[in-house]
């Protein structure tokens, strides 16, 4: 049996438990999560989740841009630090760069995108693209997350930065089932984290839905920010927070325990605190146990957690396991551009790797929008007038 802190306390700002020893449940992920290495589905069935409703709580503005536009921009602009202005080739760079399997390295290949997006046109530009192409993809809500403070080397206002996205996502959908909120995420290894926190305040009736930090995670814990953290809530604004990707449980317990998390931003660490047997069955320790009591949601991007080292795969990814034991999983991209990937595309890779059907897919997509930071009654409205009729129909459509 292979034992992960089940059964004990989580003591913030511990060691976070070796590499070694997270790959190492992998193993049994395979064998007790329904893993189904190699499996190629129907090419019919990738049709139909390509087509089915949506739902992506995670992903990154900079991070989703297209490479033409980003070679563009930077004619435009006079950036003249891409390593190539081919667009094809500068798509692949993107992907080769990011897939390194360390987050640190993977963030390295932002400072292009930031670099071609300091002023308010294309900033805007970025936006709208972003929002045709979610829709184009079956997305009918989404929160897109950015960091305002990356985008003011121009000359920019932190406000301005907001505008110009706020402006972009609403050209975009303008006329498209899609309703997209907008995140507005602090650096957490700057020190900007409670003005961010207030300008997010400050345009929350403009569309930005809530507060979060990102960046490298170890030795950064979240707790740092608590200041931020606090003002939201006493603002009773929301607050997700990249937690237990790069680092493990304790980063997670002090986004929970001491910061007032309301969702996980990735999460997939959390099995580092789950005991596996062989025949499957599984014990959790008192955080992961906390987690799932709570429903608290775990914003999952298998393909991005697979470039970063998070996981050494999709059909080993926890995953799996989270989803068989009921956590409140959801499905993401975390970065569109850089791990060239549609949220369709996570879906598929996840039908390949463990035999998802129409009805899981459905079940993700539900969690995703019940975990929203989207008013309530217009969550119903999507739940009921575009979520379940959409699956529905897609069901229809096979007898």
């Amino acid at each position: 049996m292979a034992r992960h802190g089940g059964g004990r306390s989580v003591v913030a700002g511990g060691n976070a438990p070796g590499s070694l020893l997270f790959i190492g449940l992998a193993v049994l992920l395979v064998m007790t999560s329904g893993a189904t290495t190699g499996r190629t589905i129907d090419p019919r069935y990738a049709d139909q989740i390509r087509s089915a409703p949506k739902v992506l709580l995670h992903d990154h503005l900079d991070g989703s841009m297209r490479p033409s536009t980003v070679v563009e921009l930077a004619r435009e602009q006079g950036y003249r630090s891409l390593p190539t202005e081919d667009v094809d080739e500068l798509a692949k760079w993107f992907t080769r760069g990011a897939d390194r399997r360390n987050l640190e390295l993977y963030l390295e290949t932002f400072a292009h995108t930031v670099g071609v997006t300091q002023t308010r046109d294309g900033l805007t530009r970025a936006a709208a693209e972003s929002a045709e192409d979610m829709a184009a993809d079956g997305i009918v809500y989404a929160e897109v997350r950015f960091a305002p403070e990356l985008h003011t080397s121009a000359g920019m206002t932190l406000d301005e930065v907001v505008e110009a996205v706020l402006e972009g996502f609403r050209i975009g959908s303008a006329g498209k089932p899609i309703a997209i909120g907008t995140l507005c995420t602090a650096m957490r290894t700057a020190a900007h984290s409670y003005e961010i926190a207030e300008l997010a305040i400050r345009h929350r009736d403009e569309g930005v839905v809530g507060f979060d930090i990102a960046g490298a995670e170890a030795g950064y814990p979240p707790s740092r920010h608590l200041d931020a953290f606090q003002l939201c809530m006493r603002e009773s604004f929301h607050i997700t927070i990249h937690a237990g990707e790069a680092f493990g449980l304790p980063s997670i317990a002090e986004a929970l325990n001491y910061c007032g998390a309301e969702r996980l931003g990735h999460g997939v660490r959390i099995v580092d605190d789950i005991s596996v047997d062989e025949d499957g069955s599984a014990g959790l320790g008192r955080l992961a146990a906390y987690v799932r009591d709570r429903r608290v949601p775990l914003e999952m991007c298998p393909t991005s957690n697979v470039n970063t080292g998070a996981a050494p795969s999709i059909a080993q990814h926890p995953i799996g396991l989270l989803t068989r034991l009921r956590f409140r999983v959801t499905v993401n991209t975390d970065n569109r551009l850089m791990s060239d990937v549609t949220l369709s595309d996570e879906f598929i890779n996840l039908a390949e790797a463990f035999g998802y059907g129409l009805g899981d897919i459905e079940w993700l997509t539900l969690n995703a929008m019940k975990s929203a930071f989207w008013p309530f009654e217009q969550r119903l409205k999507i739940i009921n007038e575009q979520i379940k009729p959409g699956y529905a129909a897609l069901r229809d459509a096979n007898l």
